[in-house]
């Protein structure tokens, strides 16, 4: 983890969201998951006595926009965070139909009750699909998406973390096996645009380019594109065909504002 420049104004903070913020595909030495809003705690944290810093993480992955809402939102109110960052409407966007003007008014209502009960707030612009199987058909809504939610950052006094525009994100080691979940190093990198967003400088560059990669042919490209459809697409359709949820009996990893 990098090392901090500098401190922030922040004594707490609370995460909301769904998979990405739970921090999946990146392993915790409990045995859970750790991802960019733990690795963003531990930053936040570092240079200040131990156990002054308090972090919740009410995130479930699999949640829809309006679960968090229903959710997480009433906890962040209990909690009164100093800082709390909410990335959701991306499982919302994937669902066929889905209008991106519609879930960004819906976001927007999200944010401005969460102002109510948190001292400051981040949210985050979508991924830039261009490169992934099947969702890169899907870059134009999500860019919709991602200018309601410039706007609504505006509009709400919010900072925004822009994932769009870090192109070290469009690097396929900065995902993990099953192209939806980043892997550890990809929340790496969005635990220092984070603390960038915020206003925290950090040794470390989230757009710090990769190392050189041997470049794969289009044989393995191919056969790495079957191997991936049959162990993670299909299952991922599957799910959605009988109405299921990888979140589904899954409850947030860290409810309550502990010390780290």
């Amino acid at each position: 983890m990098a090392d901090q420049l500098e401190t922030l104004d922040l004594n707490s903070y609370a995460a909301l969201g769904d998979s990405f913020t739970e921090g999946l595909n990146d392993p915790a030495p409990d045995g859970g998951f750790a991802g960019w809003a733990d690795r963003l705690a531990g930053l936040l944290a570092a240079g200040r006595p131990e156990g002054e810093f308090r972090y919740a993480n009410l995130a479930i992955r699999g949640r829809l926009l309006d679960q968090i809402i229903a959710e997480q939102l009433p906890q962040v109110r209990r909690l009164a965070p100093d800082l709390a960052t909410l990335c959701a409407g991306g499982n919302d966007i994937l669902r066929p139909g889905a209008d991106p003007d519609e879930v960004a008014e819906r976001f927007e209502n999200a944010v401005v009750a969460l102002r109510e009960s948190a001292g400051r707030v981040l949210i985050f612009t979508g991924f830039d699909t261009r490169g992934v199987p099947l969702l890169k058909h899907l870059r134009g809504k999500i860019a919709t998406y991602n200018m309601h939610m410039r706007a609504v950052a505006d509009r709400n006094d919010c900072a925004v973390a822009d994932l769009w525009s870090l192109r070290t994100l469009q690097d396929r080691r900065a995902w993990s096996e099953d192209r939806l979940h980043l892997s550890p190093e990809g929340h790496q990198r969005v635990a220092l645009l984070a603390a960038r967003s915020l206003g925290l400088a950090t040794a470390d560059d989230p757009a710090e380019p990769w190392p050189t990669e041997h470049p794969h042919s289009p044989a393995e490209v191919r056969q790495e594109n079957i191997q991936w459809a049959r162990e993670h697409l299909l299952p991922w359709v599957g799910r959605r065909l009988r109405g299921e949820s990888s979140g589904d009996h899954v409850e947030a990893k860290r409810p309550d504002l502990l010390p780290l």
